[in-house]
């Protein structure tokens, strides 16, 4: 057995029950993996597990604009705190982790998801749906109720109760509210449909759906976006429930209550948008003089006290509601320190110095053998994990330029395109020949077994020779002699390729760059930053375009988001703009899209309905992916593998099984236990 029992076996005396046992190692776990319920821990062991708190917690709670002196812990824990056996040993409170972003808004999930909770969450086997924030949860017999037990004296980083109503008040009077969410993401819909949300009771919130959605745990498990919000601040803002709310708020400094709320908690289910403290620091220091929160409260790890265009920083939850088996308030890990630089050279020469306790978004692949070669130096280590999305590309299915459009949406284009891409240049000189050439076939294939090989295979081989008879077919062809293709008007052909390398490493950008043009379609390409890339592509500005896709089974089953326009968020590769404002108008504005959208549409509302793994439910997600292969409206280059990069400092860290966004990083591998070595 490799749990290590750290006390002496327990013994009885009297009615005295004896500590508890520092359980920790990777078989420790009650029902669930590394997790035990505070009652459940103590049964099993027969003992009385004793708290304490971080010693430095005081100080760090004053940093926190509008908090209280703390309480006991005893008052600040719930009464049935989540127990965490640790990885590998009780950790050492105090330091700060460093970490590092592109900007706000741009590769910050590697640190959003060291401090991120959910409901629920994802064990770090990928495949076990385990208790976070609720203790337990329920569904009826046909997959159309579910129901989530909450923890109670569960407690807001202010002090403030947290309970099932912020679970109700987040969906229907912020969700569902289009004077603070223009539209709600189909993954929080049914059948198209909002779902009824109700708190039953304090610790009690049920989820009653309009069709079965068997993923919608998993969905939970995943996200980034909470499910529950701060009631006790945002309401005295919402006109629904305080008939003041536009006088307070406009004596605080708001147009009305509505532009408080949205300060607070932004226009999206996006949880990163820009925290008061940088959206307007001098309104947070006034709201606090006035008795409010400088920012939003959280349940998370840690809380931001503190940020600018420069970077952020946060401090531990004195309330986080999660202990070790020795009974010491989690997180163990002081602050967090995020700085943002977009520098791609200069987030790696930080890296190598030593100065970043832990990164892998956004590290490409060419900068491994720099980084390998100087751990010792940088006292740091670096993993090579296996991606599940890859750099895909697409074009504009929508483009401005109307000729342009045209032949983007001309299937033989598109196949020459795949075909004219060199995946195994790329996989040598991007990724070291450690990738796989892979078509995009929507789903990670090594999470969806009915993915054949045959999808996976489809329009991937190098043919430059196919794809000048492709480009032929699709009129673009070269008509005045000079050796480059032109549009079938004559006009000429050039696309401009912008790219970040957030989203697309440059050496694969320069070979397919390199390959469109031997085949007689010029192509130039240009590095800007992500939000210039995000923006670009959102204004239906960029005629070629680039990110890592591909979404695991997890994801697909109950957010398919990725299989219709646009094709994904405002942060991953979206193309068909124009197809999804029709849709989304009923046909008021924007460019009908073609029947495939509509049939498409079809099956990914019946494969959410359905039990991963089941017949059913893999004949279903296989017409997917033929599908998403017969369109090509996004096409696949190389599955790889992706660095990942820590301090040899950081205690409990244990390198995740797969480099994947979508589990969210790092949140499957309990980073509350995370702790720093001292030096």
């Amino acid at each position: 057995m490799k749990a290590i029992i750290a006390t002496a076996a327990l013994a009885i005396t009297g009615n005295a029950l004896a500590a508890c046992p520092t359980v920790t190692g990777e078989e420790a776990g009650g029902a669930y993996p590394h997790l035990f319920e505070k009652v459940e821990f103590e049964s099993k062991y027969g003992c009385k597990l004793n708290l304490a708190q971080n010693p430095s917690i005081a100080k760090l709670n004053m940093r926190i604009a509008g908090n209280a002196d703390l309480p006991s812990l005893e008052k600040r824990l719930p009464l049935e705190p989540l127990v965490v056996a640790p990885f590998q040993s009780i950790g050492q409170y105090g330091g700060v982790l460093k970490g590092i972003s592109k900007a706000t808004e741009s590769g910050t999930s590697d640190l959003l998801s060291v401090r991120h909770v959910n409901l629920v969450r994802f064990s770090d086997d990928l495949q076990t749906v385990v208790p976070n924030v609720a203790k337990s949860w329920q569904w009826n017999s046909d997959y159309t109720e579910l129901t989530f037990n909450l923890r109670e004296g569960h407690k807001w980083s202010d002090g403030a109760p947290f309970t099932a109503q912020d679970v109700e008040f987040w969906y229907n009077s912020l969700l569902l509210d289009t004077n603070v969410i223009k539209k709600v993401k189909d993954r929080f819909l049914s059948d198209g449909k909002p779902m009824k949300v109700e708190a039953v009771d304090a610790t009690t919130v049920k989820f009653t759906l309009s069709s079965p959605k068997p993923g919608l745990v998993s969905n939970f498990a995943l996200d980034y976006a909470q499910p529950f919000q701060p009631k006790h601040l945002l309401s005295k803002f919402h006109p629904e429930f305080n008939k003041d709310a536009d006088k307070l708020a406009q004596s605080l400094g708001f147009k009305n209550g509505y532009e408080a709320v949205i300060f607070y908690y932004g226009q999206s289910d996006w949880k990163d948008v820009p925290t008061p403290l940088l959206k307007d620091n001098a309104r947070s220091q006034a709201l606090v003089k006035a008795g409010f929160a400088g920012t939003a409260p959280t349940l998370e790890s840690h809380i931001v006290v503190k940020e600018t265009l420069e970077g952020r920083e946060l401090v531990a939850n004195p309330y986080f509601f999660q202990v070790d088996t020795a009974g010491n308030q989690l997180p163990y890990i002081n602050e967090i320190s995020e700085v943002y630089i977009g520098d791609e050279n200069i987030q790696t020469a930080k890296m190598i110095a030593g100065e970043i306790s832990y990164k892998s978004q956004a590290v490409n692949l060419p900068a491994t053998p720099v980084l390998l070669e100087n751990r010792a130096t940088g006292d740091y280590e670096l993993a090579l994990r296996p991606t599940i999305g890859q750099t895909a590309f697409a074009f504009n299915l929508t483009d401005k330029d109307l000729e342009k459009r045209a032949v983007f949406n001309d299937l033989n284009f598109r196949r020459a395109m795949s075909v004219a891409v060199n995946r195994q240049q790329i996989n040598e000189i991007a990724f070291f020949g450690l990738g796989k050439p892979t078509q995009y076939t929507g789903f990670d294939a090594d999470t969806a077994s009915f993915v054949t090989e045959e999808l996976k295979s489809s329009w991937i081989q190098f043919d430059p020779k196919l794809a000048a008879q492709l480009l032929d077919k699709a009129g673009v062809v070269d008509k005045n002699n000079d050796g480059l293709r032109d549009l079938p008007s004559g006009k000429k052909f050039e696309l401009n390729f912008l790219y970040a390398t957030q989203g697309a490493p440059t050496e694969v950008v320069e070979i397919i760059a390199n390959n469109w043009t031997e085949v007689g379609v010029k192509t130039t390409i240009k590095e800007v930053t992500s939000d210039e890339y995000r923006n670009s592509q959102s204004a239906n500005d960029l005629s070629v375009l680039s990110w890592t896709m591909g979404r695991p089974l997890a994801t697909l089953a109950t957010n398919t988001e990725t299989l219709l326009p646009p094709y994904s968020s405002f942060f991953d590769l979206r193309t068909g703009m124009l197809w999804a404002q029709y849709r989304e108008t009923k046909g008021a504005e924007g460019v009908k899209p073609p029947a495939t959208v509509d049939e498409m549409q079809k099956l990914a509302d019946r494969f959410v309905t359905l039990q991963t793994g089941t017949k059913e439910s893999n004949e279903v997600g296989l017409e997917i992916a033929k599908r998403v292969v017969d369109d090509l409206f996004i096409m696949g280059t190389v599955k790889a593998v992706a660095p990942v990069y820590y301090s040899r400092a950081m205690g409990n860290f244990k390198v995740p099984t797969t480099w994947s966004y979508d589990y969210y990083r790092m949140y499957p591998y309990l980073p509350s236990q995370w702790f720093l070595n001292a030096k």
